[in-house]
C-alpha cells in the first residue's frame, strides 16, 4: 500500500495510512500537505526527483562507493605540504585501537548513556591536557577550533558583561567568519594591525582599539600563519589593564617547546586536538578544546561537560561524574544553560588521552623539536630558489611558514597545478584570503616529512618555477 507515492516502511509505524489518519485528525488536518502549508507553492517540489535506480546488492554497493572513492587524491599517494587548520601528523596504532572499541566508538560520538570507563579516560584526558596547556580545567571537546574560539570569546563576555572583542587581522579568514557569525549580533570583533614585515600584532593599534567596552583580546600562538607571537605577555598585560580578558588559540604539538599561554597571562586557551592522533579526514578528524584556571567565575560559563573525580561511600574507592552539571544546556533547567551545546566530539577526547598517554613530556618535547628542525631546514632550502622567498614573514616559526613567489612569473595557483603533476600538494594559496600578500603560499612541515620528501618538493619548485 502507498500514500503520497511512498510504499509503506517496515520499520516507521506512521507510514501506515490508517495511522497518518489518526495523527492527522489529531492535529486536526487532513493531509500530510497541510503541515507545510506556510511554504509557498513555487518552492514545493511536483514531481518525483531524479533518483538514479536502487543498488540491490551489499556487494555492488561496497564496489559502486569504491569506485567513487578511487577518485580521490590521498596523502598515503602523494607528498603533503598543506596544513592551514588541519596538518598531517604522525598516528600511533593504538589510538585507533582504543578509540575503535566498543566501549567507546558508538553511534554518537562516544556519547553512550552507560559508563564503560568513558567517564574515567575523559578525566585523564583533561588531565593530561590540562598539563601540557599549565592550566587547571579542560573541557569534553567541541566541534573545532573555530566553534572553541567562539565559545571562549562568548564566556569572556558573560564574565566581563562586555561585547567587544579585539582580534588579529593575520588570522584564518574562515575562522574569524565562524566567530563572527557565532558571537553576533551582540558581540562586535574588530581587527587589529600587524607589522608588515614580522607579522607581530601592532601594540600601538591595539592600544588605541582598546577600551572600557573591550571584554578582550584574541589572538594565536603559533599564528595561523605559522609565526609565534612573541609579545604575548605585553599584549595579555594590555588587555587587563583595561579590565578584559586574554583569550589565546594554541596547537598543542608546539607545547612541547614553547611557553603554555598561561605563562605570558592567558585567562582562556583554546584550540583543535587534530594533532594529537587524529588523521586527517574531510568532514572530521577535529576536535577543540578550553581551558581555565580552577576559578568559578570560569568554570561556570563552560557551556560543555566537565568530568571529575570524586570519592564514593567505599572508603578508598573513587569515581567520575558530571562536575556542575546544571549549568550545560542539557541540564535540568535547559533554558538557563550558558550556550546551547548538541553532540559533541567526545571521542576524540579520548583519542587525544591516549596519543598523550603514549607521547608522555618527553614525546611532546621530541615531537616539537623534530618539527622545528625539519620546517628550519625546508625554509632554508626553499631560501635557495631563484626568485623565491622561503619566509615572507620574519618572525621565528613552528609548523607552517608563508612562501613568497612574487618574484617569479608563476603564480601559486600554477605552482601548485605542476606540482600536483610530481604527486605533490603544494602550500595553500594565500592571495584570495590575503591579498596584500600576493602570490604567497602558506606551507607546512610536520614530524612526518623526511629529509628526502622536502628535498623533493624543493627540487619540483626550482624547476617549475625556473623553467
Amino acid at each position: 500500500m502507498a500514500i503520497n507515492g511512498f510504499k509503506n516502511h517496515p520499520y516507521i509505524p506512521n507510514s501506515v495510512p490508517e495511522v497518518q489518519q489518526q495523527m492527522l485528525a489529531e492535529l486536526g488536518l487532513e493531509s500530510l500537505e497541510d503541515l507545510h502549508a506556510e511554504v509557498p507553492e513555487a518552492l514545493k517540489l511536483k514531481a518525483n526527483m531524479n533518483f538514479p535506480k536502487a543498488i540491490p546488492s551489499e556487494f555492488e554497493l561496497r564496489k559502486h562507493v569504491e569506485k567513487l572513492l578511487a577518485k580521490n587524491d590521498n596523502c598515503a599517494d602523494n607528498l603533503n605540504f598543506l596544513g592551514a587548520g588541519c596538518w598531517q601528523h604522525y598516528v600511533p596504532a593504538i589510538c585507533d585501537e582504543i578509540n575503535s572499541r566498543g566501549e567507546f566508538l558508538t553511534a554518537y560520538g562516544g556519547e553512550m548513556y552507560n559508563d564503560f570507563g568513558r567517564f574515567q579516560t575523559l578525566f585523564e584526558y583533561q588531565s593530561m591536557m590540562a598539563e601540557l596547556l599549565d592550566m587547571d580545567v579542560v573541557n569534553v571537546p567541541t566541534m573545532d577550533w573555530a566553534q572553541a574560539a567562539a565559545t571562549s570569546l562568548r564566556m569572556a563576555s558573560r564574565i566581563t558583561n562586555r561585547k567587544e572583542f579585539l582580534v588579529p587581522e593575520l588570522m584564518d579568514l574562515e575562522k574569524f567568519l565562524i566567530m563572527k557569525n557565532y558571537c553576533g549580533p551582540d558581540i562586535s570583533l574588530t581587527r587589529v594591525s600587524y607589522d608588515a614585515a614580522t607579522g607581530q600584532l601592532d601594540v600601538d593599534d591595539l592600544q588605541a582599539k582598546l577600551s572600557q567596552n573591550t571584554a578582550g583580546v584574541y589572538f594565536e600562538n603559533p599564528s595561523y600563519l605559522g609565526f609565534i607571537e612573541q609579545q604575548g605577555k605585553t599584549i595579555s598585560d594590555m588587555v587587563h589593564a583595561v579590565g578584559g580578558l586574554s583569550v589565546v588559540g594554541v596547537d598543542p604539538s608546539s607545547l612541547g617547546v614553547l611557553t603554555p599561554p598561561s605563562n605570558y597571562g592567558a585567562d582562556i586557551v583554546c584550540g583543535d586536538l587534530q594533532p594529537l592522533g587524529m588523521h586527517m579526514s574531510y568532514g572530521g578528524g577535529q576536535a577543540g578544546f578550553i581551558a581555565t584556571r580552577d576559578e568559578e567565575k570560569f568554570v561556570m560559563e563552560f557551556p560543555s561537560r566537565l568530568f571529575g573525580i570524586v570519592p564514593t561511600s567505599v572508603a578508598g574507592e573513587y569515581g567520575f561524574d558530571d562536575i556542575a552539571y546544571d549549568r550545560t544546556s542539557f541540564g535540568h533547567h535547559r533554558e538557563h544553560g550558558k550556550e546551547y551545546v548538541g553532540t559533541q566530539s567526545a571521542l576524540w577526547g579520548i583519542t587525544a588521552g591516549v596519543y598523550l598517554a603514549t607521547m608522555g613530556p618527553k614525546g611532546m618535547e621530541e615531537l616539537g623539536q623534530t618539527i622545528l628542525q625539519k620546517n628550519q631546514y625546508a625554509i632554508a632550502e626553499i631560501g635557495k630558489i631563484k626568485g623565491v622567498r622561503s619566509s615572507r614573514l620574519t618572525s621565528p616559526g613552528f609548523k607552517e611558514f608563508v612562501v613568497d613567489f612574487n618574484d617569479t612569473r608563476k603564480s601559486v595557483a600554477e605552482i601548485n597545478k605542476e606540482l600536483r603533476g610530481d604527486n605533490i600538494f603544494g602550500g595553500k594559496d594565500l592571495s584570495h584570503d590575503f591579498p596584500i600578500f600576493g602570490q604567497c603560499a602558506l606551507y607546512c612541515v610536520t614530524e612526518i616529512h623526511s629529509k628526502q620528501e622536502i628535498d623533493c618538493l624543493v627540487q619540483a619548485i626550482a624547476r617549475i618555477v625556473c623553467s
